[in-house]
């Protein structure tokens, strides 16, 4: 996406990430700033907003995966490291990312084929790069591997675990910090965020206000921002109910809101032709201006950095020109990035 790489209007400074939760600056949830974006101009106001901007008749997406503690100290051929558990996988193996301990500050991309990963009494085999590539985009190393466990590593989780955080916090903030009103089934390494603003007084708002509420699962990875990556893999299920809602609602003429990146990509991963099928499983499925969405309308997400691949998705969503405009004006008004960070609403019809 070059038009965000270039322009000087998309460069800020670490001053712009949200260094906390919301509610540790003195914020309910739904109280961090808005920017609504549509091709009539640009707003600004707070999230509680948001049924101010939408129809009746039109469906919001949200992800029901629940974040899980997945970052875990351990130890690679006898140096400390920081492990992200990002999947586990039907067959019992997971996915995993070493990073620098003792903040995670970089992934290490030294680890080859058939080293060991001690976390406590817990053993993970190297077997191979997910999702199979030789390399990083970086050139030098692999980030994910595909790991055989030996040992009960979700009970290593349970007492060990927390959440993934990077460097940009102020301290680390408990699970709790990192659910969402929508997050029923544990599973996601990193959390759904874009959901993270509503509350459950918000959900009601909207439903009463004739918004129907369509709910999809996507457990996430780990973040790929840092080395430009598009998502890997992941684990998704559109249930027949949902498939129907958003295909009477776009018979009906409303709009297809997706919250976040993660619904996006379930739902794009079930289009068939033009109409949203039951589907679950492992989704491929990369949004992109080159491969755009066929259902989705409009978006409702956080802020990414401009050399992230989510970036692409919300481009594909929105349009160039209306993803340009509207991070031109969130940097310039101060907006704040990242998980803990404020919200944007960007509708292309």
């Amino acid at each position: 996406m070059t038009l965000l790489h270039e322009t000087p209007h998309t460069r800020f400074s670490p001053s712009a990430f949200a260094p906390q939760p919301a509610e540790d600056r003195g914020l309910a949830r739904d109280e961090v700033r808005l920017l609504v974006a549509t091709p009539d101009g640009l707003s600004h106001g707070r999230f509680r907003d948001l049924p101010d901007h939408l129809r009746a008749g039109d469906v919001l997406v949200v992800n029901t995966s629940a974040t899980v503690a997945a970052e875990v100290d351990a130890d690679l051929d006898g140096r400390p490291v920081v492990v992200h558990v990002a999947h586990r996988l039907d067959d019992g193996d997971a996915v995993v990312e070493m990073r620098t301990a003792p903040d995670a500050a970089r992934a290490l991309l030294t680890a080859s084929t058939g080293e060991v990963v001690r976390i406590g009494d817990v053993r993970l085999v190297l077997r191979e790069p997910w999702p199979g590539a030789a390399s990083s985009p970086t050139g030098t190393g692999n980030r994910l591997w595909r790991a055989s466990v030996r040992g009960d590593l979700d009970r290593q989780l349970a007492w060990n675990g927390r959440p993934i955080a990077y460097g940009y916090l102020d301290h680390r903030y408990p699970l709790e910090d990192y659910q969402t009103v929508f997050g029923t089934r544990p599973g996601s390494a990193e959390m759904a965020s874009a959901a993270r603003p509503f509350t459950h007084e918000l959900v009601t708002r909207l439903v009463t206000a004739g918004v129907q509420v369509a709910p999809v699962t996507l457990h996430t990875g780990v973040s790929s921002q840092e080395v430009g990556e598009a998502p890997g893999p992941e684990w998704f299920e559109v249930t027949p109910t949902t498939a129907r809602v958003i295909n009477q609602a776009r018979a009906n003429g409303g709009r297809v809101v997706a919250v976040g990146t993660t619904a996006t990509r379930a739902v794009e991963s079930t289009v068939r032709g033009s109409t949203v099928v039951a589907g679950r499983g492992w989704t491929d499925r990369v949004v992109t201006p080159a491969a755009p969405p066929r259902v989705v309308d409009g978006l409702v997400t956080g802020w990414h950095d401009p050399m992230a691949s989510h970036l692409l998705l919300v481009e594909a969503v929105a349009g160039a020109r209306l993803t340009q405009a509207a991070y031109d004006a969130a940097v310039a008004e101060g907006y704040l990035w990242h998980e803990f960070g404020d919200s944007a609403l960007l509708l292309r019809r």
